[in-house]
């Protein structure tokens, strides 16, 4: 956290801070290391939107385990309501939601991580923190009430930082459904003209993929 402006940046700790939740109380980072950390804030329990996202995350649950991933949600309401909401979603819509959320209550939480925006009252925006296995940020979405998220992007991204970490390459756009490269990933740059020449020789010797030495690609096997 930058500590001049208080603003979570790409890159920092995400801050400890102790939460009450559905599963009691829990350490965030700490809670979670070794797991990547999927922790989403909605504006309220019992609305439309937000219920349409809870069933779309726990739909999608098995998957993000899968990826070595948990969920947690959180918004200004008590764990009471928090509870009567779950149950809620079970009764009526057959789905049981597995994952915690916080009971913010009391907003320190929202307001710490600005998920708190000055025209729309004390609720929540949708605002979505990827945070590593080592307690780092590696990205922040935020969404305005109106809108419902994408879940199925939020797995993409799961996937394409864990592909970027391992094979240390980077993810073109629609990965892995790339307009130009298909499920193939991008080769960071060459860093000087020798290494550049290098490249060069081996896209004409079609050793490598690529446009030009800048914009090299290859296939990834898992």
């Amino acid at each position: 956290m930058n500590s001049e402006t208080n603003v979570i940046r790409l890159g920092d700790k995400f801050p400890e801070m102790q939460v009450v939740t559905t599963d009691g109380i829990k350490v965030i980072p700490n809670d979670y290391k070794g797991k990547w950390l999927v922790l989403f804030a909605h504006p309220a329990d019992f609305t439309p939107v937000c219920t349409t996202e809870f069933v779309a995350f726990q739909k999608r649950y098995e998957e993000f385990k899968k990826l070595n991933t948990e969920l947690l949600g959180l918004s200004i309401d008590q764990v009471f309501s928090h509870i009567k909401w779950i149950e809620w979603i079970k009764e009526k819509l057959g789905v049981e939601i597995k994952f915690p959320i916080i009971a913010d209550d009391l907003g320190e939480v929202s307001k710490k991580l600005g998920l708190i925006h000055p025209t729309k009252g004390t609720n929540t925006v949708r605002g979505v923190y990827i945070i590593d296995p080592e307690g780092i940020v590696r990205v922040m979405l935020f969404y305005p009430q109106e809108i419902g998220r994408n879940i199925d992007e939020i797995l993409r991204i799961i996937k394409a930082l864990q592909t970027s970490d391992k094979h240390k390459v980077a993810i073109p756009a629609n990965w892995p459904n790339n307009e130009l490269i298909g499920d193939k990933v991008i080769i960071p740059p060459r860093k000087s003209l020798s290494e550049a020449n290098e490249y060069n020789e081996k896209l004409a010797k079609k050793e490598l993929e690529g446009y030009d030495w800048w914009f090299v690609y290859k296939s990834i096997k898992e």
